[in-house]
């Protein structure tokens, strides 16, 4: 004859689940305190570091930087927050987009020395133009001989006032569709306000990066036109923090699309 099972009443079960999380909350309060997770976790990186023999091999093998553009980068790392400019191999990337999509405009937010609005006008064909925005006049005059050297000063036409106001009056004069690329790498305060009038700005299939977007918040409206083609009945998005990401091309909706990595 089986013995019947015995029963746990309610409230014997509820101070038996109560003292359980009690158990797990306290454990889990002093591992916290002695083992802290960012202590224990390493960082993960995608690329190897700078001083790798690999990676210095990978880039002396793949970087084909211009005489002037290499002059105006290593000038531009001498001056107060010279290293917060993209990196050469940044340029070389978007330098190649521009070139694979077969820019003819493009939009820099951000001049500073001009180091990215060069490498842009460098991949445009000779009636190309690169609008770029600087609120500071004295980095971009640093740049100019430079411009001048590698005989694309005529391309990059430099607007000295906020960003915005700029796009604002791109918009107004009825540009609105007509840049193939726009690189953001200007305050992070308006960042949500530059991706919004760079998207009407860009033509279908154009290219839109924004540079160093680790842990800026972004509006969840936002987020629904960032990530891959979703299907029409999908639950939307509901995250409203990007930590990093990469700008691709959907080639399904043609609309600059950006993705995580």
């Amino acid at each position: 004859m089986t013995q019947p099972v015995p029963r746990i009443s309610v409230p014997a079960a509820l101070a038996l689940g109560s003292a359980a999380l009690g158990a797990a909350f306290a454990s889990g309060l002093f591992l916290g305190r002695w083992f802290p997770p960012w202590r224990s976790r390493q960082e993960k990186r995608l690329l190897p570091p700078e001083d790798s023999p690999l990676w210095q091999y990978l880039l002396s093998r793949s970087i084909r930087e211009h005489p002037a553009l290499r002059s105006l980068r290593l000038l531009t790392l001498e001056q107060p927050q010279g290293d917060s400019m993209m990196t050469r191999e940044q340029a070389q990337l978007l330098a190649n987009l521009a070139r694979l999509i077969k820019a003819k405009k493009a939009l820099d937010l951000g001049t500073f020395t001009g180091y990215s609005a060069l490498a842009l006008a460098l991949a445009l064909p000779p009636a190309g133009c690169v609008v770029t925005c600087e609120v500071d006049a004295g980095p971009p005059e640093l740049g100019r001989p430079l411009w001048r050297q590698a005989e694309e000063e005529h391309k990059i036409d430099l607007r000295l006032k906020p960003a915005l106001e700029t796009l604002d009056e791109l918009l107004a004069a009825g540009e609105a569709g007509t840049f193939d690329v726009a690189v953001v790498d200007a305050d992070k305060e308006n960042c949500t306000a530059y991706y919004e009038r760079c998207l009407q700005l860009l033509r279908p299939g154009g290219v839109l990066a924004v540079l160093s977007v680790r842990g800026l918040q972004l509006s969840p409206r936002l987020l629904l036109r960032l990530p891959r083609p979703r299907p029409h009945d999908a639950p939307p998005l509901r995250r409203s923090c990007v930590k990093e990401r990469c700008c691709s091309l959907n080639h399904r909706t043609r609309r600059p699309s950006v993705y995580e990595t």
